[in-house]
């Protein structure tokens, strides 16, 4: 299957084939680097990495596949870019093309990484925006698939909010996929309408399904995956924190929940996570708020059941297969 030269932007580009041929790609990618083969395809190309939002995972994992794959990176955070600022996304665009062979966006509007991919004259990879985490998306199929060695008809519940990037991609992915995929979250905390009725149609054609709840106990019964993420993302004000926290608590992870889900069911969470007070923002929040975890407890964060660290791993395997499809490594 070829992908040299396409950008990755959401997962809605991709067939459920296109998607799958980068899941087995990143497998083959992650044995040849357990075995110590080297992969190094794309020596002396180089690709840039802005970063309009920080980030420990996604930076590290570009940057080591990257060099596995023989690359050179420069890193442009908040400080080091003009971006938007002094120079359009368009301009910057036109700019980098010329330079890198390949540019990571990761930042605010999905539209931004767009407008970058539409000038850039390279593939463009989306690390993240307020819409859509495609890249999290592979690292997530390729740890479930791991564990349960399929991904059709695993069924996936995301508790919290479902508004943004993570609802939305799992939504996507999972439809795409044929899985059974379920928002738990009030009302007011559901994909978008439109959104939805695109993934019904995914699913419609792969098997799948897409069901929205605000009843834990319905929502978490008998499943296969129960995924969750912070409240509260990068850039959104502070005086948010007290709102989610009243709105969301009755869906935070639980080992209840867990036990609701069944014996076999496994919990991933794209990272960071609040499940203790060993950050200076749980700290915070436990002095403000009286809590001493937020979206998920310490007791499923460090049970059998989590997979959140094999999942953090993954995502490094999946960045290397997506940047070695799309510059036909």
């Amino acid at each position: 299957m070829n992908l040299a030269g396409r950008n990755f932007l959401t997962l809605k580009d991709f067939t459920a084939e296109e998607i799958v041929y980068m899941i087995d790609l990143a497998a083959g990618l992650k044995d040849k680097k357990k075995k110590g083969i080297p992969v190094d395809t794309l020596r002396g190309k180089n690709i840039a990495l802005i970063f309009e939002k920080t980030s420990t995972r996604t930076r590290c994992s570009f940057e080591v596949a990257a060099h596995d794959l023989g690359m050179g990176t420069t890193y442009l955070d908040p400080k080091s870019s003009q971006i938007g600022k002094k120079e359009s996304i368009k301009d910057t665009a036109r700019v980098l093309g010329r330079m890198f062979d390949g540019i990571e966006y990761r930042g605010f509007g999905q539209e931004i990484v767009e407008t970058l991919a539409e000038y850039a004259g390279v593939p463009v990879w989306n690390g993240l925006t307020n819409e859509y985490h495609p890249t999290q998306m592979l690292a997530d199929m390729l740890t479930i698939r791991e564990h349960f060695g399929y991904l059709k008809g695993i069924s996936l519940t995301y508790m919290g909010d479902a508004r943004y990037n993570m609802g939305n991609s799992l939504m996507i992915a999972c439809s795409k996929l044929g899985m059974h995929f379920t928002a738990c979250s009030p009302e007011k905390y559901f994909p978008d309408p439109e959104l939805v009725a695109l993934c019904e149609e995914y699913a419609k054609e792969s098997g799948g399904s897409i069901t929205l709840t605000e009843y834990v106990d319905a929502g978490t019964k008998d499943k296969d995956v129960i995924y969750t993420d912070v409240w509260v993302s990068m850039g959104e004000p502070d005086e948010v924190w007290k709102e989610r926290i009243e709105d969301l608590s009755p869906y935070k992870v639980t080992m209840d929940v867990m036990k609701n889900a069944g014996e076999n069911s496994v919990f991933l969470h794209c990272l960071p996570a609040f499940h203790d007070l060993e950050t200076e923002i749980g700290r915070e929040i436990s002095s403000r708020f009286g809590i001493d975890d937020m979206e998920v407890t310490d007791e499923v964060f460090e049970s059998p059941h989590s997979l959140v660290f094999e999942e953090a791993e993954n995502r490094m395997h999946t960045i290397k297969a997506v940047i070695a499809a799309t510059m036909g490594a």
